[in-house]
């Protein structure tokens, strides 16, 4: 529907204090019905104008793929039928943040008129831009009138994807080092013969080849590289635990999950880049399983049966999930299970490693709020903060009794943050490739 634009109550505005006049000078009445007569005759043509007026065609130019917390363009192309002002706003999915809307702009006939404005995506799973919607101005601006034009399109927002096509120009060494991995390498040590080469300063007894030596008449040296093939699976738990949020060192404000699922994918490019097949179980709230796949189509394969992913507010039961990746997973494996463990939740998760032990590798990373480190180095100033203080150091000793337990079963386990999840994942993905523990 139409509406007065603030020209019009303008004048309105006028033609009533002109009538108060009126009222007390007589003299003043036939100037008063005529002047509304005039402005009633100009606001109907105006409205008419208005209401004739064609919208002008809109056509959006965005990705149907997007990252999470990542800031990208998207393009808006308006081609009017003719001259106008409009103000344009784009319904793009709610709760994004966008950068340069509303926009106004002055149409001219025939010429096309294209924008960018800037949007971020906060939340993964399936959105859709619902159309365009233009502010039309009636031309003598006494009128104003919303239309919505252009096509819903729909978009998938997946996990921050920009550090992979990163990794992609670095060697899997070089992209480990990138997220902050701190790689102990042994020269010439694996588990699958790679070459004969003459013997190094450094090189083990056990690397000699005595028998190549025998035929060369110098030292010789086998060299072996990490094995190939192997299989690794993430197990991520979309409980409760996982809904904590915390802010990264990238300002970005996001749920402990997302951080989990970012790194969990840094870890899978790079097993991949390593020969590995990587697979995916995720548990709790949510359910999803990825079956491990090697090669270069495998990491999309990732992306696609989990950025739909969200925790919810119910207790996993690993247990459970245990036995479904014990029957789904039958060759032995790497199992990352990510989760935020709790003294709790002991028995249950206990009970699951020790099911997936009989068969795989298994590695517990349990993520740590940054809220309790910050507890912990602020100063305590008055009575609230010691027994805040007291309080966090209790808990943090009740979670390092519940990592020792885990370790006294033979469970790799990884106590970190956020930030420091994807690095302690890629570094423990390589020791187990670097010492033969598969």
């Amino acid at each position: 529907m139409p509406r007065p634009a603030p020209a019009l109550l303008g004048a309105l505005g006028a033609w009533a204090t002109l009538g108060l006049v009126a009222s007390l000078h007589a003299a003043s009445t036939p100037v008063w019905r005529w002047s509304g007569v005039a402005l009633a005759v100009v606001a109907l043509l105006d409205l008419l104008r208005l209401w004739r007026a064609p919208a002008p065609g809109v056509q959006r130019h965005v990705a149907d793929t997007w990252p999470i917390g990542i800031e990208r363009p998207v393009s808006l192309e308006l081609q009017p039928v003719r001259s106008q002002r409009v103000e344009v706003f784009d319904l793009h999915p709610e709760g994004w943040t966008a950068h340069g809307l509303p926009r106004y702009l002055r149409l001219r006939r025939g010429e096309s008129t294209r924008f960018d404005y800037r949007l971020r995506a906060g939340e993964r799973g399936d959105f859709a831009f619902d159309g365009v919607q233009l502010r039309l101005h009636a031309p003598w601006r006494l009128w104003w009138q919303d239309r919505i034009v252009g096509e819903a399109q729909p978009v998938r927002v997946f996990p921050n994807f920009a550090p992979l096509a990163k990794f992609a120009m670095f060697s899997a060494e070089q992209a480990s080092r990138l997220v902050g991995a701190h790689l102990k390498r042994r020269r010439g040590e694996g588990t699958d013969f790679h070459q004969m080469r003459e013997y190094r300063l450094g090189d083990s007894l056990r690397q000699v080849d005595w028998k190549a030596t025998a035929r060369a008449r110098k030292l010789i040296s086998r060299e072996y590289q990490d094995e190939r093939n192997q299989q690794l699976v993430l197990l991520l738990d979309t409980g409760r635990r996982l809904l904590a949020q915390d802010t990264g060192d990238d300002g970005r404000g996001l749920a402990h999950f997302d951080h989990v699922l970012d790194a969990a994918l840094v870890v899978a490019y790079l097993a991949l880049r390593q020969g590995d097949a990587v697979g995916l179980l995720a548990a709790g709230g949510d359910h999803a399983w990825v079956p491990p796949r090697r090669g270069a189509g495998a990491i999309e394969g990732l992306l696609r049966g989990s950025y739909a992913l969200q925790p919810s507010a119910v207790a996993t039961d690993f247990l459970a999930a245990a036995t479904e990746l014990s029957v789904r997973q039958r060759r032995r494996s790497l199992v990352m299970l990510v989760t935020n463990l709790r003294d709790e939740d002991m028995d249950d998760v206990l009970a699951a490693v020790q099911l997936l032990r009989k068969r795989h590798l298994v590695c517990v990373a349990s993520l740590r709020e940054k809220a309790l480190d910050d507890a912990l180095a602020r100063e305590v100033e008055d009575l609230p903060g010691a027994l805040r203080a007291g309080a966090t150091a209790q808990y943090l000793q009740q979670r390092s009794a519940a990592h020792e337990a885990l370790r006294h079963h033979g469970v790799l386990v990884l106590d970190v943050t956020c930030d420091q999840l994807a690095a302690s994942l890629v570094e423990r993905y390589l020791a187990v490739k670097r010492d033969g523990l598969l």
